[in-house]
């Protein structure tokens, strides 16, 4: 590990690097630690410079700092400041041609690249794992690293893996950065990865500059309440506005009446293309576009800096949404403006969201029962998709499931592949033999006759290429890797394939069942009661930026900041929850009658196009509320009045009146 620079060389490097003149709070000490060989946590308000912590250090290792980044609008981001810094760095993503990623390989490769960015979900590409085992790694580095933790929000399956493939690659030093982590969080990601407590920097969380006001708004008041304050320009100078709501439905009416209304506005959503999205995001930040009406599809990543206004038109998704969504603003350190549209109409949709993405117990049992069943010598392979169609678990539930079977032991992640490898010849296969190194000599032609051919495209045999040659899949894949790196083929690939082993001295099949189910219950009431602790936050009445540094560990906020709503004497009390129909009633007849038509018809139509598919008060109540299952595309439950048509009624609620109607 490089020897500790005295202060003042350290900041003699800063400038002459990057032209700052000091380091901010909490950089110092987490680049310190790590130049010691300490693997560290760094967890910062947005904004505050988490990523010259890693930018700094990496320039002080021998070898390759590798990042994982969450989207590949933060690598372009990141990467464009570190070029203009003359520091050699580059990423690995899906939006570069062939060419592009082999430069960047090479360029990793000889030692010329410091820092490579990926997403986490490269690892699942075997020719990327082949090809970085083979490279000195100095740092391993996790960007929005909250991902990780089961207990904080975006959790992302696949981040638990991390610290295996650390392992794997035997990266000596980690480093984790994040925003929002409460200290329950802190701890889970720090234990992930052996981060010793003293190694957790967290600097103050509590932003001077941010006006956090929760108005209480009835719906049919939103509207205008929003455009008055869009208007204001004394309390929200004129600059850049994100305004966040739960729905895409309700991003594209938002966007279109404030267009009608001559306000430069778009509406961002995951409903849309990723080219679409890439140029509304352009637009907002070169300033073509004022404001942006946007879900959490947008945000993470937008390092723009004269944000002048956040306004919330819906409940958020939690506290550690809500501050991440405020914290866009006001990044330059100027006054900015945080509005929430206080009313409990989203709640419900909310709550829905988490109670649609709970597996149901026979779908755990099924994944359990297809896992047994399609093992073949202690060997599982399953491609995601056909898998949640065949269990009806939605993928990220899915993942999460399969990723708890691999942390209680039954199953170990083995390898991945793509089922589909075919090949195009560009150049001379015979002639290029001269160029295979002499140790892949008889490989290659072996290759040359294991290869079918279907008019100019080809696949490899390679069950043939096993038993006639002994050459592995990976063998196969090394030499056509090597010839499409030359340009004498194209390789395609597709139906990513998960090779697990099953260890059977773990895999009990109703120990498994309940573990999974006691751990989704567990999931599920913990979403819930996120949902509940956030809307008692905003009905607190003490100083709600004071709280807010609190909940993520922050002891050193001001008591009274003097610039929320509740400073300034405005305490925010939620009206009485909607009721849970437009009759208020679940015990009107009318409305009994109208609930039963529609199970009715959903019973009948899942019996005539899935015979198969057990029919459960839960799987009833999903369609009603809109609760998208791999089962309704299956079969066409869209079509059907019925779907959706309680989306705004209490989930609970509509469960206890559809389980009777089963008892029929």
């Amino acid at each position: 590990m490089k020897r500790m620079e005295s202060a003042e060389t350290m900041e003699n490097s800063l400038h002459a690097l990057f032209g700052f003149d000091q380091f901010r709070e909490g950089q110092r000490q987490t680049i310190e630690q790590l130049l010691s060989g300490h693997s560290s946590l760094a967890v910062f308000p947005t904004g505050s410079g988490k990523s010259l912590c890693y930018q700094f250090t990496a320039t002080q290792l021998p070898h390759l700092t590798l990042v994982i980044s969450p989207l590949i609008a933060l690598m372009h981001d990141q990467l464009e400041f570190l070029r203009s810094k003359n520091i050699a760095a580059a990423s690995l993503d899906s939006s570069q041609t062939k060419e592009e990623s082999q430069a960047v390989m090479a360029g990793v490769q000889n030692g010329s690249i410091k820092v490579l960015m990926i997403s986490v979900e490269r690892f699942k590409n075997e020719r990327f794992r082949r090809f970085i085992k083979q490279i000195p790694i100095s740092m391993l580095v996790v960007d929005e690293a909250h991902c990780i933790s089961e207990w904080g929000h975006n959790f992302r399956p696949d981040y638990l893996k991390l610290p295996h493939y650390q392992q794997e690659l035997a990266i000596p030093l980690v480093l984790l950065l994040t925003a929002t982590a409460t200290r329950r969080v802190q701890k889970d990601m720090a234990q992930k990865f052996s981060i010793h407590p003293e190694h957790i920097v967290q600097t103050g969380f509590y932003r001077s500059n941010l006006d956090i006001d929760l108005i209480q708004t009835p719906s049919h008041e939103k509207l205008n309440r929003l455009k008055a304050i869009l208007n204001d320009s004394q309390n929200a100078p004129q600059g850049a506005s994100i305004v966040y709501v739960t729905q895409q439905k309700t991003a594209e009416d938002l966007a279109n009446a404030l267009r009608a209304d001559g306000y430069s506005a778009t509406a961002y959503h995951a409903g849309l293309g990723n080219e679409i999205r890439s140029q509304i995001q352009t637009d907002f930040m070169t300033g073509k576009t004022r404001i942006i009406v946007a879900t959490i599809a947008f945000g993470m990543g937008i390092d723009k800096s004269d944000i002048r206004l956040v306004v919330h038109y819906d409940l958020p998704k939690s506290i550690e949404n809500y501050s991440q969504e405020i914290g866009r603003a006001g990044r330059d350190n100027q006054a900015s403006r945080c509005v929430l549209l206080a009313n409990l109409e989203g709640l419900y949709t909310l709550e829905n969201f988490v109670y649609g993405d709970t597996p149901e117990p026979q779908n755990i049992d099924s994944l359990l029962t297809i896992i047994a069943e399609q093992t073949n010598d202690l060997e599982w392979e399953t491609q995601l998709y056909g898998l949640s169609n065949q269990t009806n678990i939605r993928s990220l539930p899915l993942k999460t499931l399969l990723v708890q079977l691999e942390l209680l032991g039954a199953i170990t992640p083995k390898y991945s592949y793509y089922a589909d490898v075919r090949l195009k010849w560009e150049g001379d296969r015979i002639a290029f033999a001269s160029q295979i190194p002499p140790e892949w000599q008889s490989a290659y032609q072996a290759i040359l006759k294991g290869i079918q051919y279907k008019k100019i495209w080809g696949t490899p045999n390679f069950e043939q290429l096993f038993n006639q040659a002994g050459l592995s899949r990976g063998e196969v894949l090394q030499v056509l890797e090597f010839a499409a790196d030359k340009n004498v083929l194209t390789l395609e690939s597709k139906g990513l394939t998960e090779v697990y082993q099953i260890n059977p001295d773990a895999f009990h099949h109703q120990i498994l069942a309940n573990q999974l189910h006691e751990y989704v219950e567990e999931k599920q009431t913990a979403e819930i009661s996120r949902i509940a602790t956030m809307i008692r936050f905003f009905q607190l009445d003490r100083c709600l930026n004071h709280n807010l540094a609190r909940y993520f560990g922050d002891q050193n906020s001001p008591e009274n900041c003097g610039h929320c709503s509740v400073c300034r004497k405005n305490v925010l009390v939620f009206l009485d929850k909607p009721k849970a129909t437009e009759e208020n009633s679940f015990e009107m007849e009318a409305w009994r009658e109208h609930l039963a038509m529609h199970v009715e018809e959903f019973i009948q139509h899942v019996r005539h196009k899935s015979p198969n598919t057990l029919i459960t008060a839960v799987l009833i109540t999903r369609f009603l509320t809109g609760l998208t299952q791999p089962i309704f595309t299956k079969i066409k439950a869209r079509q059907l009045k019925g779907f959706a048509i309680y989306e705004e009624q209490a989930y609970q609620a509509v469960l206890e009146a559809v389980t009777p109607l089963l008892s029929r």
